[in-house]
């Protein structure tokens, strides 16, 4: 897959492909462990946090359970102090109790997430109190591994692209949006090149 995606996107975009070869062969960290439930948990943990600090916190709150990932029951059982001071905000600590409430309950077939398309997926999850796109967006690429994914909204995709192709100013999500039409139908890859750009020293 990723020697046709780069041979695409290359082809598509040439100052992309020019970071392409810079950064080296196509590797994304891929949430395969655990269910699926485990990833939307770690997605809203890392809502609007730096890598650092949220892989901090999410550690935190995996040792509330012996280092393990917390079911649904689980999390609904452990008082909010103690996930507040894991580091969770209140606001993530509700969303996340919502989140196990769902599906607890089985109003959410989160499961069976891998059997809709990418469009239903987002629908799915952001029906979920805290779940935006974004979110939705980052279970898609790395929990099911999907390859045609754009996270228009993140930050660091629009500082790649402004780095990459030179621009002045942050390019908005629209503007990000346009430009990623020609990296279909890998975007999820070209998403990966940006953020790595991001590593480089120019």
């Amino acid at each position: 897959m990723s020697k046709k995606a780069l041979a695409h996107l290359r082809t598509a975009d040439p100052k992309l492909g020019a970071y392409i070869d810079r950064v080296g062969p196509y590797r994304p960290n891929y949430r395969t462990a655990g269910t699926h439930f485990d990833a939307v948990v770690r997605s809203i943990v890392y809502q609007q946090l730096s890598g650092a600090a949220a892989s901090t916190i999410h550690g935190r709150v995996m040792a509330l359970y012996g280092d393990a990932s917390p079911t649904a029951a689980q999390l609904l059982r452990t008082p909010v102090e103690k996930l507040r001071a894991a580091g969770l905000s209140g606001r993530k600590v509700e969303y996340l109790h919502a989140l196990a409430k769902q599906v607890k309950t089985r109003a959410l077939p989160i499961e069976s997430l891998h059997e809709l398309d990418d469009d239903a997926v987002i629908d799915t999850l952001t029906q979920v109190r805290g779940v935006g796109r974004w979110t939705a967006q980052m279970v898609l690429m790395f929990r099911l591994k999907r390859p045609d994914v754009l996270a228009e909204l993140d930050l660091g995709l629009q500082k790649g692209l402004q780095k990459v192709h030179g621009l002045r100013s942050l390019p908005s999500a629209k503007r990000l949006a346009k430009v990623g039409e020609r990296w279909a139908p890998w975007r999820s890859v070209a998403s990966w090149y940006l953020w790595r750009s991001l590593e480089l020293d120019d």
